[in-house]
């Protein structure tokens, strides 16, 4: 079945990114017995994946790059913020490399990740953890069928066989 808007998808995945060296190194998959299943068409993906799943049908397979543009934007250096550390009282001062989740004054949800602790303050950085790097993608699509009712209703799948119940 070809993948079009209101269908899910299931597929298997190997991502890359460049290291400094200039190869690739794996940093994330799905697999067939864990895929990546989503609805199609629903704002989940990143815009340009989908783009290039398009034309795909179950069975075929894919190999294609998204530029960091394409992907979760460049890195940004004002991305960074310094937390007093007058938030943190009452709970344990957060360690570099903590992902904290954290809220904007219009109830907006995102994380930051701490990348040090001064006098003062924790500094955050709130780029997302991709950010200004080329992502390669490898895979498989393994099944594409209809969403049903309930899984448009609720805006996503609802696993491969449309059963999962969350």
């Amino acid at each position: 079945m070809k993948i079009e808007s209101q269908h899910v998808v299931s597929l298997t995945y190997d991502l890359y990114v460049n290291q400094e060296d200039g190869s690739e190194a794996l940093v994330e998959s799905a697999t067939q017995e864990q895929p990546l299943t989503f609805l199609y068409g629903a704002g989940q993906m990143l815009p340009r994946f989908e783009e290039n799943l398009s034309t795909l049908s179950t069975g075929d397979s894919f190999d294609f790059k998204l530029s960091a543009e394409d992907a979760y934007g460049e890195y940004n250096d004002e991305a960074v913020a310094n937390l007093p550390k007058e938030m943190f009282d009452g709970t344990d001062m957060p360690e570099v490399g903590a992902v904290l989740p954290l809220q904007d004054n219009q109830g907006n949800r995102f994380q930051g990740q701490v990348v040090s602790v001064v006098e003062d303050s924790v500094i955050v950085d709130l780029n997302h953890p991709m950010a200004g790097q080329e992502l390669h993608f490898k895979g498989e699509i393994i099944n594409v069928r209809p969403a049903n009712a309930e899984e448009l209703s609720h805006g996503h799948a609802h696993g491969p066989d449309g059963l999962h119940q969350h």
